[in-house]
């Protein structure tokens, strides 16, 4: 299941439209002012292959349906044909308390019903045998709430922490430590066996679960590698007799032709991530590189970035963006996109194409959203931005019990039944002749499925990862493993792969503000010229603290 979502990852991904952390909260939170004799926060870093042995043992799961379509790895397996029977893979409820469980997970759209008034939740309820209550929160706002909980230390059962964010919370790790259940004792080795759907994970997954030494999250493996893709509205472009653009002089053409202020038509939402990309910037951990003599470099110091960030201006000043877009970081791109055709190219994540494709070519036929292949604008192969790493992290709240921490650890795993599994079917399309209608081809959504899901259950759990099948969208999996098959070729090499990084308390409170401070370069209110004291800025504020522990990581990692 490919989850509808900005980004599989949208920190590594600088998810620029995400609020950040307050200085306030980060210096004198209760929570992150009480974790440490250390009052900055200086970082660390270990390597994740010296904890082997805490992770379970990865067992495959005895029912399997072969794929139809390959992926090269990262890229998962694609399927086109849904299977024609179904299994129970798990034969008992995995609830035995009744007690209600608290969590909280993420949604970008509208918010879905709460459980009294959802028909999904209430399916889905029935079969865990112990209700979970979703608190869903803006996936755009998501960090002002994380920050605000974890400082006044109000967690729910099962929460729900994407890999972005983790970036963003200064002494993460720190707060881990206070706040949730260790579960390396539950998981590791052949304990894993109690949760078969979990232990069929990929090891790397796990390994990114490890944090002070210790298991201490269950990870939603990445069905995907890429944060981040161009979509095109290709049936608009059909119709102008326009093509596919295949570098940046034939993208800022077309742009040109296709804006029409009259119409109420733009070319762009914010794709400064996708201008970046095309110039060659680094995005490992989230924006650094190894210079030639093997010190890091972050993605702000490079001629490259320079460049992208001068394009991007001129596009911002050329009125190529959709005014809606700059006027407010909440503005929804994606109804601009694939419902009105008020954007005609749009920067999102991955999982938002087979939803949106979906949902919007129900009222216009004609809908053909399609990715652009990524180019390089300087020559040479492109660098494309992505790695494995989990989508998100589900933590479990500390001092519940062994019999609450081992209940939430099976309804986790009936959370993670596979393809081919009636545990698997209603949590991705809920009740038949409610949320889907049963066809030849597989279960296709109804309007109240796009209502009532929005990935709750996905979100507290994770599953091996697969692309497909969508009977509704038959050519979604072959377009979507053609280009990814294409782009994971040029999959940017990030030389801190396999170490856990805690950035600088410092570093990760500058985070966010510095990127305002580049907000307002690319849309006229600063000068271009400000680049360099901004760059001098971040370097004082956390910056070279960063550089210092990135290249002290490698060598301790024993590269």
């Amino acid at each position: 299941m490919t989850p509808q979502q900005p980004g599989s990852k949208a920190s590594r991904r600088h998810f620029l439209g995400l609020v950040g952390l307050g200085t306030a909260a980060i210096a004198g939170g209760p929570l992150l002012a009480g974790c440490s004799e250390k009052p900055a926060g200086s970082g660390a870093a270990q390597n994740l292959d010296t904890y082997a042995n805490l992770l379970p043992t990865r067992k495959d799961l005895a029912q399997s349906i072969k794929p139809d379509i390959i992926g090269t790895r990262p890229v998962p397996d694609g399927y086109t044909k849904y299977p024609t029977s179904l299994v129970d893979a798990i034969t008992e409820r995995p609830g035995s308390s009744g007690k209600e469980i608290t969590a909280m997970t993420p949604a970008w759209g509208p918010a879905p019903p709460g459980v009294a008034q959802n028909a999904y939740l209430q399916a889905v309820n029935a079969e865990l045998g112990t209700p979970v209550n979703f608190t869903i929160q803006d996936g755009n706002t998501y960090a002002d709430k994380l920050n605000a909980m974890l400082g006044a230390r109000d967690v729910p059962e099962l929460l729900c922490v994407p890999g972005w964010e983790v970036q963003k919370i200064p002494r993460f790790s720190e707060a881990i430590k206070v706040l949730f259940e260790d579960l390396t004792d539950y998981l590791k080795g052949d304990a894993a066996n109690a949760y078969p759907m979990l232990a069929s994970f990929p090891t790397g997954a796990w390994r990114n679960s490890l944090w002070n030494e210790r298991l201490m999250a269950v990870p939603n493996p990445t069905d995907g590698p890429f944060p981040w893709a161009l979509f095109t509205r290709k049936d608009l472009l059909d119709a102008r007799g326009l093509t596919v653009p295949a570098s940046l002089d034939d993208l800022l053409t077309v742009a040109k032709q296709v804006t029409d202020p009259a119409k109420k038509v733009w070319a762009f939402d914010n794709v400064f991530d996708m201008i970046q990309m095309y110039h060659k910037v680094p995005a490992s951990k989230q924006g650094w590189r190894l210079k030639a003599d093997g010190t890091p470099e972050f993605k702000y110091e490079t001629p490259e970035y320079r460049q992208a960030l001068e394009v991007m201006a001129k596009i911002y000043k050329d009125g190529l963006v959709h005014p809606e877009i700059i006027a407010s970081k909440g503005a929804d791109s994606a109804q601009l996109f694939a419902k009105n055709g008020a954007i005609v190219f749009t920067r999102n994540g991955v999982g938002f194409w087979q939803g949106a494709q979906a949902e919007h070519q129900k009222v216009n036929p004609k809908l053909n959203i399609q990715p652009v292949p990524i180019f390089s604008a300087t020559g040479g192969d492109p660098l494309v931005w992505g790695d494995d790493e989990p989508i998100s992290f589900t933590f479990v709240k500390k001092g519940l019990g062994k019999e609450r921490v081992e209940e939430l650890l099976r309804i986790m795993n009936w959370c993670s039944a596979p393809l081919g599994s009636q545990e698997a079917q209603l949590r991705d399309y809920g009740v038949a002749g409610k949320h889907h209608a049963s066809t030849p081809n597989g279960p296709v959504k109804t309007d109240l499925a796009f209502k009532e899901i929005a990935n709750q259950y996905f979100f507290i759990s994770g599953r091996n990862p697969t692309i497909g099948p969508y009977p509704e969208t038959p050519n979604y999996v072959p377009d979507l493993l053609t280009y990814s098959n294409n782009m994971v070729k040029y999959l940017e090499k990030d030389p801190w792969d396999g170490v856990k990084l805690e950035m600088p308390a410092a570093y990760k409170a500058n985070q966010v503000p510095t990127e305002d401070k580049f907000t307002d370069v690319l849309r006229g209110r600063r000068p271009l010229s400000d680049a360099d004291a901004i760059v001098q800025e971040w370097k004082a504020n956390g910056g070279e603290e960063a550089r210092e522990l990135l290249a002290k990581s490698l060598p301790k990692a024993g590269r």
